[in-house]
């Protein structure tokens, strides 16, 4: 065995730096941040109102209690089963004579969520506090990408400076911190201080890990194959994450899935100091074009588009799906989670296949499609009746979503090579600056619409403006090149023209004479 792990240290150390240990260290970096994205999903909803509904029941008990008895005693009682506050209030012995010290836990006065057994769903009242955790759990969820959104315009012109490794280490050493957080928070506060840090963390390792992988896949049919095998990490963190979390959160607790990811994180950062050595200073041999001349491409703004709408979809369903769940179906903890995993498993099998395929049948139609697809699954959504309805309509909004990143991804650099200076970590960072913007609007838009209006109306207004912004896509089909590139092109040709006017037909005729001669001269050789 110690032969063995000699020989791996050798071989990495001598494949240090190679393209396909890079894309192994981008692969684990999504994956890790997306499930630490996505593993709070089923696990948040649930747990604020668990403890927002023990919160409201001990301010009425203690409002009602306190006035008239003065000798009423509260206890809590901590429930191992669902992470639950239970409030349990007693008073004088009244005409029952209960036998001292016998806790009233079975009286009417008792409050909190009443436990259930393994065998029974939970339904909670379809009440106000249950419509207002829509506007809570979509800031909290949105906190992340708008902190992201609001990061990346520094961090890819950061790349173009110092490098990506530096950025790429940052952004573990900041998740790692993030998890550990979400780990041992309690309140709201800090769920939502966690998860505003989570995506300064997230902003370094997406933008140094997509920028790294353009530079080092220079071809553009390689680069769209390895960005889809990278976001295919992104595929499994967002297909790990719901269940994993539903089912530790049911069994163990909150706070054993975050440790869980701690450690892999702690891994991964020891993979990365050793292959990419992040406290070297590598900035890119040119200078990139900036970003305010980026913003101003209509074509790398439709790709970003389709990358904000797209994923704005699945934005939407995260926080509103749940609580809409809770409401109509009465589903167990881990259910809440269960459901996204139909999303999550296409959206890995749309990556793979699309990453090569995509380059084949024309990137800009597979856009298309993906975005028509992603709108029609996503008004299928509120016709489910249980969480067998949800499988179908949950696999064509990640099947479609992966169709449309796989394909938009690659096409970012593409257009940067074919427009501007092929430095990538700019252009980048405006993807996900999309792909945030999807993440930040979605929930902290769509809460407060499904509270407004309902989930059903929600799911029409996203499903809608999906298929609309689907057309733009054909735009993409054949971009033309940069114009500095064209006129540097005919100024060449020009000058050309000009230093050789009056020569070019002497020239013409000599290079004809001399082929003439070569031809004669070879001919008597032969003979």
């Amino acid at each position: 065995s110690a032969w063995c792990e000699f020989n791996l240290l050798s071989w990495m150390r001598e494949e240090r730096q190679s393209r396909k240990l890079i894309l192994v260290i981008v692969f684990i970096a999504l994956l890790l941040d997306n499930m630490l994205l996505t593993v709070v999903v089923p696990i948040i909803p649930s747990y604020l109102y668990t403890v927002d509904d023990a919160a409201a029941n001990m301010a009425k008990n203690h409002t009602v209690g306190s006035p008239h008895s003065p000798s009423a005693t509260f206890q809590t009682i901590v429930s191992l089963y669902d992470n639950s506050v239970r409030v349990t209030s007693g008073g004088p012995m009244d005409s029952t004579h209960m036998p001292p010290g016998q806790t009233q836990a079975t009286s009417p006065s008792t409050s909190g969520v009443t436990p259930h057994n393994s065998t029974q769903p939970d339904c909670p009242k379809a009440d106000d506090q249950l419509l207002n955790e829509n506007v809570k759990v979509g800031l909290l969820f949105a906190s992340k990408a708008t902190v992201q959104l609001i990061t990346n315009p520094f961090i890819g012109p950061l790349t173009n400076r110092i490098g990506y490794q530096i950025p790429m280490f940052a952004g573990f050493c900041i998740m790692f911190l993030s998890t550990i957080m979400f780990a041992f928070s309690s309140s709201y506060t800090l769920l939502f201080l966690a998860r505003s840090l989570q995506g300064v963390g997230s902003s370094c390792s997406s933008v140094a890990g997509m920028g790294m992988l353009a530079s080092v896949y220079t071809d553009d049919e390689e680069r769209g194959n390895a960005i889809g095998i990278a976001l295919g990490g992104l595929a499994m963190g967002v297909l790990v994450g719901p269940p994993f979390g539903s089912v530790m959160y049911e069994f163990v607790g909150k706070t054993a899935p975050f440790l869980i990811l701690a450690v892999l994180a702690v891994l991964d950062g020891a993979l990365q100091l050793f292959i990419l050595q992040p406290s070297k200073v590598e900035p890119e041999s040119q200078k990139g074009s900036s970003l305010w001349s980026l913003m101003k491409d209509p074509y790398i703004l439709i790709a970003a588009g389709s990358i904000c709408f797209a994923n704005m979809a699945i934005a939407m369903l995260e926080p509103a799906l749940p609580i809409w769940m809770m409401q109509t179906m009465c589903p167990r903890k881990w259910q809440l989670g269960v459901a996204f995993v139909p999303a999550s498993i296409s959206y890995l099998i749309g990556t793979n296949i699309f990453g090569v395929l995509a380059h084949k049948m024309g990137r800009w139609l597979c856009s298309l499609i993906g975005m028509v697809l992603v709108g029609v699954s996503i008004l299928c959504v509120p016709f489910a009746k249980n969480i067998y309805g949800l499988i179908l309509p949950n696999f064509g909004v990640g099947f479609a979503i992966g169709m449309v990143d796989s394909s938009m991804m690659p096409i970012m650099g593409y257009l940067v090579d074919l427009r501007h200076v092929s430095v990538y970590g700019t252009v980048y960072a405006i993807a996900d600056v999309a792909f945030c913007m999807g993440f930040a609007l979605g929930p902290s838009t769509g809460g407060a619409i499904a509270r407004s209006i309902g989930f059903p109306w929600l799911m029409t207004i996203i499903g809608i403006v999906d298929i609309l912004f689907a057309p733009l896509c054909y735009f993409l089909r054949s971009p033309p090149g940069r114009e500095e590139k064209m006129v540097r092109r005919d100024e060449t040709r020009t000058s050309y023209q000009l230093t050789h006017k009056g020569t070019h037909g002497w020239l013409t005729f000599k290079h004809k004479i001399t082929n003439i001669f070569f031809y004669i001269r070879y001919t008597f050789y032969s003979v």
